[in-house]
């Protein structure tokens, strides 16, 4: 894939009433002459409370290139979303977790004869800001994403995603039944009525388009077939904002193929559905043959008349012209070649990265072996831990606790950031016998009475603790 390039102009702008302190000075410029002279792997050792975030965004600012940062968990990483915000309110700062409020995988247990179907709720907001992560990565420099480890999972080709936008300026000439066959092509329904993201309406001379990263839908007024205004509305205050020369309009889906790569993949497909029920029916497996025939010839049917189908990622690679065991399509993809990487946490990170492919080929393997899916199926997983560390050009691992990755790949060299900005220091702890520990422990809470400050008693159990109330 051919990825941009970035430039030495200055990116980034950090905005903060603060400056380093303590160790963050140090930190900051250990990191940034590491990067600068190629070191692939760093580690800050940073203990807690003592401003690591902030000395991320220092590095990011200095490093000035595009940056991704990992986190192992969504209420993590809502944090750092919103602290970066804070430190560059003129840059994007995207957050990219996975959609689901609920999600049960595809999966066939052949010990109970049981299928279960893949069923998902996808929350609207979080899919929203996945997509405006994807396109500000495709039309502009200035971006950090802050996501978890769901984004080593396939999320389908960064160039298809881009190939297949529409652009509408003012002043083109455009026919409304082609205009909107290519929004259908985009995954945009059209809805007259329930008007949300993804979905277009058109109202006279008008038509409403609500883009998928969007936060508020665009009008776009004709005069016959000439574009004549485009402008971003409310479509419940019906309050009109910004006017704009020209939109652009990307999928309403990451996993979107373009209607040739669609035909040209389906006859693939078949040759490998046929040779896939040969070896079945071959081994008397009758049933599973007859299952797999049906199942992939609706996917075919469905995809060569919508251009879509539910689990269209199990079929990536004949779209892509890749092989199985090629790496699958990530955010990671859609980033330049030269960006910078940090993993948070990344004593707890690195390892979800590591047990992830696993756990996904062994559920993948019983669909196959029992004829719900094409062996090709195996190319809709997430990257292999050697595949993520492939992608680390420029790596900053950030942790109170490295743990053994860290080790081997910076040769257990760290930078260390233990001083505090504040100058606080970690409160002494004294540890006494339990003879006795009840009358010590009310000696020391009347001492604390006495000078008008509280005390916090903490137990191993309620039971415990409903003991000495």
């Amino acid at each position: 894939m051919n990825k941009k390039t970035t430039t030495d102009t200055p990116l980034f702008t950090l905005k903060s009433k603060y400056q380093p302190s303590g160790d963050q000075p140090e930190a900051i410029k250990a990191i940034t002459k590491g990067l600068k002279e190629g070191q692939r792997y760093q580690t800050l050792l940073g203990a807690t409370g003592t401003g690591k975030t902030f000395t991320m965004a220092n590095v990011i600012q200095q490093y000035n290139k595009p940056t991704l940062i990992l986190a192992h968990n969504k209420t993590l990483t809502a944090q750092l979303a919103a602290e970066l915000r804070e430190f560059f309110p003129d840059h994007a700062v995207d957050y990219f977790v996975s959609y689901y409020d609920y999600y049960q995988p595809e999966a066939y247990n052949s010990k109970t004869d049981t299928y279960i179907e893949k069923d998902a709720l996808i929350n609207e907001e979080i899919d929203k800001f996945r997509h405006k992560a994807t396109t500000d990565l495709i039309t502009r420099k200035d971006v950090i994403i802050v996501a978890s480890v769901s984004c080593i999972y396939g999320l389908g080709n960064p160039d298809e995603y881009k190939d297949m936008m529409v652009e509408i300026k003012v002043g083109d000439m455009i026919k409304r039944s082609d205009f909107f066959l290519q929004l259908v092509q985009l995954q945009y329904s059209r809805n007259d009525t329930g008007f949300t993201r993804g979905c277009f309406r058109v109202i006279g001379d008008m038509i409403d388009v609500f883009p998928a990263f969007a936060e508020r839908p665009f009008r776009i007024e004709l005069f016959g077939d000439e574009i004549e205004k485009i402008q971003e509305f409310d479509p419940t205050l019906g309050e009109y904002y910004d006017t704009v020369d020209f939109l652009k309009i990307y999928p309403g889906k990451h996993a979107l193929v373009s209607r040739q790569s669609i035909e040209q993949g389906i006859e693939k497909i078949k040759e490998d559905l046929q040779l896939r029920s040969a070896e079945l029916r071959a081994n008397g497996r009758i049933a599973e043959a007859q299952r797999l025939e049906q199942r992939t010839e609706y996917d075919m049917e469905m995809m060569l008349e919508t251009g879509y189908v539910s689990g269209i990622e199990n079929y990536s690679h004949y779209f892509s012209g890749a092989k199985v065991e090629d790496p699958p399509f990530t955010l990671i993809d859609y980033f330049p070649d030269d960006f910078l990487m940090i993993i948070d946490e990344s004593h707890m990170s690195l390892p979800q990265v590591g047990a992830m492919y696993e756990g996904n080929r062994s559920r993948k393997q019983s669909l196959i072996d029992y004829g719900f899916r094409l062996p090709s199926s195996l190319s809709n997983r997430p990257l292999k831990f050697d595949e993520f560390l492939d992608h680390m050009n420029h790596c900053v691992f950030v942790s109170a606790t490295p743990g053994k990755h860290e080790k081997a790949l910076c040769n257990e060299e760290y930078i260390e950031q233990i001083i505090r900005p504040t100058g606080l220091l970690d409160p002494i702890i004294d540890v006494r016998p339990s003879e006795h520990q009840i009358d010590d422990l009310l000696n020391e809470i009347r001492i604390r009475i006495q000078k008008n400050e509280r005390s916090l008693v903490t137990t191993l159990t309620k039971k415990q603790a409903e003991d000495l109330q």
